[in-house]
């Protein structure tokens, strides 16, 4: 080899190696990693958290009605002081110069009354002097009318004898309507007396009021005023003084956003810190929660008052508190960390979604349209004991060992078929079974069409020992419910009872069936008649898909009080206080949708939809019914993705980063 070729081989080798390098350098920097974390189970507390200030429960502010200088200052700031107790002294020497004034004045007046009682007394005299006048004349008047019939006396002598008798007549009534003078003056001058009376009153009470006493029992906390200080009152009373009634039995007034306001109630248990104490954690409750909002930049408020004793009297008013209200708790439920929540990876969906189906398998067993519910039929949603289509169709492809290729039709056959099963609901009863056996024969038909004869046999097999009604041929439940009956454990029910097993398959309506037929130890008859009921129910939940968007809330809202107060009429009087307890629980229970990622032993990221209860800030509790298809993954211990980093960032030591997603807004 001449030395024109050994260079040639030396470029050669150098630009391969040099590819190679740039090759692996490449691959190692588009190599990710990924930051995990452990599904746990424990206890999850949701809280509110908001701050407020310290204040006694009663506070009452202290002002003057009269206006003057202040003449004596007995307390001052933390001064304790007793109901009646003598805070202050306005100068009174105008106020008692007032009542003398006023005192005069009532002397007068009932001096006055004297006076017109008098005149009242002479013009009844001179009424019964009229009175004895007019009798007079008439007798004068009767004698001299009897003479001129004898003819003794002329005719003008009785004349001028009636004459008197009318003018004595006249005069009586002239001095009785003098009498009625008297009497009005002496109610007038009577009236005199009570105005003067009247003002004298009002001037002892503004003169009581230049001392300035405590109208409750506290301590003094402000003192806005000085000895010698002149206080006006004209259309409001002057601040003095502010006691607290009782700094015993102390108050926070916390500021509640108005999303979390909604979460709080009375009675509800409080921890709050303050700065002067810091790492102490004092304990309160919720007392009340005031409808009045406070509107200050468009954020609106609403004030929680938290109530807490300070014996030992260390908080004071004023201070500042960081409030947390513990809303809600969940004993062990399944916690995954936040993080995990927003983590999304680039080409990893669920299974379902990268099927192509319109929706996952689990979605249409255990949520349904109604919430959460299940409201298919119970053989087409439930049938087999591992819970739901999702299961049925693992069956399927495990039995049958399914190629990706027969997978794919399988998936295909079953989003095909299903807007056929959801139309049976619009067939009469009577209709609607044998139109779902024509449409379970056309999938079954469609299964076994894509199947090797080998599979064929073994679906038939299958078919054998199905329900007659569940889709693609899922195996009965009967004999799993019997197994499951003899398997359960002794319940304290009535002797000679059997309590159902638990149906298969998740949503809410099943955990909430569960829970009351196992926490309430209802017997077999209770178990019967409450699944009735749901199975009653099941047609105006689906009748829901015809409801306005808008009204399908309030309208699924009122089938489930409906049922829950059906299933209370069957409880015992003993059982309904547990079943009340279990509403408020199921009311109080909320769920949002998320996504995860579990790291499998291949180490790859698989993806899972999941519902999600409360969080507490760090970890969110992940909702997995028993029956779920992906409860054999979704589990404590499991390992998932809480963030994703490239590898070349792990080596230069860059900052970790993750895809930004929004917040989960619970």
């Amino acid at each position: 080899m001449n030395k024109r070729n050994l260079i040639a081989a030396a470029a050669l080798f150098a630009i391969a190696a040099g590819g190679y390098w740039w090759w692996s350098q490449k691959s190692a920097a588009d190599a990710v990693e990924y930051r995990i974390a452990k599904i746990e189970r424990g206890t999850l507390q949701a809280t509110v958290a908001a701050s407020g200030a310290v204040n006694p429960v009663a506070l009452v502010t202290v002002g003057t009605q009269v206006s003057g200088q202040i003449k004596e200052l007995l307390v001052d700031f933390n001064s304790e002081v007793k109901a009646g107790q003598l805070l202050a002294r306005i100068d009174p020497e105008t106020f008692e110069y007032r009542v003398r004034s006023a005192q005069a004045d009532v002397d007068a007046a009932r001096a006055t009354v004297l006076t017109a009682q008098a005149n009242a007394l002479a013009a009844q005299a001179q009424v019964s002097r009229a009175q004895v006048d007019l009798d007079e004349a008439r007798r004068d008047f009767e004698r001299k009318q009897s003479l001129v019939e004898k003819a003794f006396i002329a005719q003008s002598e009785a004349d001028k004898a009636r004459a008197l008798v009318n003018t004595s007549s006249e005069a009586l009534k002239a001095v009785q309507a003098q009498v009625g003078v008297a009497q009005a003056q002496v109610k007038s001058a009577q009236a005199t007396v009570a105005q003067r009376e009247a003002t004298l009153a009002q001037a002892r009470v503004d003169l009581e009021r230049t001392r300035i006493t405590s109208p409750v029992n506290g301590i003094v906390i402000k003192r806005a005023i000085e000895n010698g200080q002149t206080v006006a009152a004209s259309l409001q009373a002057p601040e003095l003084f502010v006691i607290a009634k009782n700094l015993r039995d102390m108050q926070v007034d916390a500021s509640i956003d108005e999303s979390d306001v909604g979460r709080l109630k009375v009675g509800q248990k409080a921890t709050f810190t303050v700065d002067a104490f810091p790492g102490q954690t004092f304990e309160g409750e919720i007392r009340q929660v005031r409808k009045a909002a406070t509107n200050v930049a468009n954020v609106v408020t609403y004030v929680a008052v938290v109530g807490f004793s300070n014996d030992a009297g260390r908080l004071l008013p004023g201070m500042t508190a960081n409030v947390r209200v513990v809303t809600d708790v969940r004993e062990n439920v399944l916690k995954v960390p936040n993080s995990a929540l927003r983590v999304r990876i680039a080409g990893v969906e669920p299974a379902a979604a990268a099927a192509g189906a319109p929706a996952s398998a689990t979605s249409a067993t255990s949520t349904g349209d109604a919430g959460g519910w299940t409201w298919l039929s119970q053989a087409v949603a439930q049938a087999a004991p591992g819970g739901g289509l999702a299961a049925q169709r693992e069956r399927l492809v495990t039995e049958l060992q399914l190629t990706a290729e027969q997978q794919a039709k399988l998936d295909a056959i079953s989003a095909e078929m299903r807007p056929q099963f959801q139309a049976l609901r619009d067939l009469a009863e009577d209709q609607r079974a044998a139109g779902r056996d024509k449409v379970l024969a056309e999938m079954r038909g469609k299964i076994a069409a894509m199947l090797s004869p080998e599979q064929r046999t073994r679906y038939q097999a299958m078919q054998a020992n199905a329900q007659p009604n569940a889709p693609g041929g899922s195996v009965s439940a009967k004999p799993a419910a019997a197994e499951a009956a003899r398997e359960a454990p002794k319940s304290d029910a009535a002797p000679g009872t059997a309590v159902a097993p638990p149906p298969a398959g998740g949503g809410q309506a099943t955990e909430f069936r569960n829970r009351v037929v196992t926490e309430l130890k209802l017997n077999a008859q209770q178990t019967a008649q409450v699944d009735a009921i749901y199975a009653e129910s099941r047609p105006k939940f689906m009748a829901l898909r015809d409801v306005a968007p808008e009204e399908r809330a309030k309208a699924r809202d009122r089938l489930t009080s409906d049922i829950r107060a059906r299933i209370a009429d069957v409880l015992t009087p003993e059982q309904k206080p547990k079943f009340a307890t279990l509403v408020a629980e199921a009311s109080s229970r909320t769920s949002t949708r998320g996504r995860i990622y579990l790291m499998m032993g291949d180490g790859k990221p698989k993806a899972f939809n999941v519902r999600l209860g409360i969080t507490d800030g760090t970890n969110t509790e992940l909702i997995v019914g028993p029956a779920s298809a992906d409860a054999a993954e979704l589990k404590e211990g499991a390992t998932v993705i809480v963030g994703v980093q490239s590898q070349a960032a792990a080596k230069t030591g860059a900052p970790k980063s993750t895809v930004p997603t929004p917040r989960m807004g619970f």
